[in-house]
């Protein structure tokens, strides 16, 4: 498992459990060490996890091995059929789309996959969408607004891809077709920040009647480190740039901007996937309940998005 500097206590000690556990005989006294050991552990752990700096939320965040796109599609989404091409330009592996059943309900998908090696990561372009991308998210949302099928969407990415063919194809308009398709639906859109939620790459795939965010995710208009360039003019003070950008998702609950906070297991979402998988779907299940409530969701999605801001204390 991939260590992150402040979790380094815990596998110190993790260290030492292992050791005695490979000296172990039977010896009672190792075994009640060993038993010490693991519920100092847990404990440290938890202590850890309770207490994180909006930088080191970052680094959970962007942790490699935290459950992807992917990943909740297989437990979640049963018959799937996934959906490739804008029609326009090609396939963007950035952005994974399709249909199929969630819990009986038939939906449509939309997720940016970043990939869970090296080989996968470049494959899908760390997850960092062309305008295709875009476009093919907006062909989806056409064709789920036709068959009546609400929208679920994974969102988890550094930003929308700023390399130069991007922008030479349209990038920052096939964002804003995006968003302009996304208030148009007429039915469900839930949305859920599993990581990395950057800039108007992931507000693209990000309006919704309902808002979740996994525990120790973030979502920002801007990655920390590019509003360090900017604002500081040195992009190593990222850590101050994230505790000023409030990307937390406790932050955003408090600022009204997302509904609901869905918890992870302790140590994070990448200790536990099937768990935090399976508790996403519960929310899920609740949101799409909810929006049966509604009877017009186009303009409760609207009227949610322009209240944004509204009541917030300068």
């Amino acid at each position: 498992m991939i260590i992150l500097d402040f979790e380094k206590p815990i596998f110190e000690l993790d260290a030492k459990i292992q050791e005695l556990k490979k000296l172990n005989t039977g010896d009672l006294s190792i075994i009640e060490d060993v038993k010490r050991l693991e519920a100092k552990q847990k404990k440290m752990l938890k202590r850890i996890y309770s207490d994180l700096t909006p930088w080191q939320k970052v680094q959970v965040a962007r942790h490699q091995e935290r459950p992807k796109t992917v990943d909740y599609i297989t437990e979640l989404i049963d018959d799937f059929v996934p959906l490739a091409g804008d029609r326009l330009f090609e396939d963007d592996l950035a952005i994974t789309a399709g249909i199929g059943r969630f819990q009986g309900v038939s939906v449509a998908v939309l997720g940016q996959e970043k990939g869970k090696n090296t080989e996968d990561r470049i494959k899908h372009n760390f997850g960092m969408p062309h305008p295709e991308g875009y476009r093919k998210a907006h062909r989806i949302m056409d064709l789920a607004d036709k068959f009546d099928l609400p929208l679920l969407t994974f969102i988890d990415t550094a930003g929308a891809y700023p390399g130069v063919g991007a922008e030479e194809r349209g990038q920052a308009e096939a964002i804003a077709r995006s968003i302009e398709r996304s208030l148009q639906f007429t039915r469900p859109i839930i949305a859920t920040v599993i990581g990395e939620g950057g800039s108007g790459g992931a507000v693209a795939l990000g309006v919704a009647n309902y808002i979740m965010m996994l525990e120790h995710s973030i979502y920002s208009v801007i990655s920390p480190e590019g509003c360090a360039s900017i604002l500081y003019r040195d992009s190593e003070k990222a850590e101050d740039a994230a505790n000023a950008l409030k990307l937390t998702a406790q932050d955003l609950f408090k600022f009204d901007i997302i509904d609901e906070i869905v918890e992870e297991p302790i140590g994070g979402a990448h200790r536990d996937a099937k768990q935090v998988i399976k508790r996403v779907g519960e929310s899920i299940k609740a949101a799409l309940a909810k929006m049966q409530t509604i009877s017009d969701l186009k303009a409760h999605r609207n009227e949610k998005f322009l209240n944004f801001g509204r009541g917030v204390e300068q």
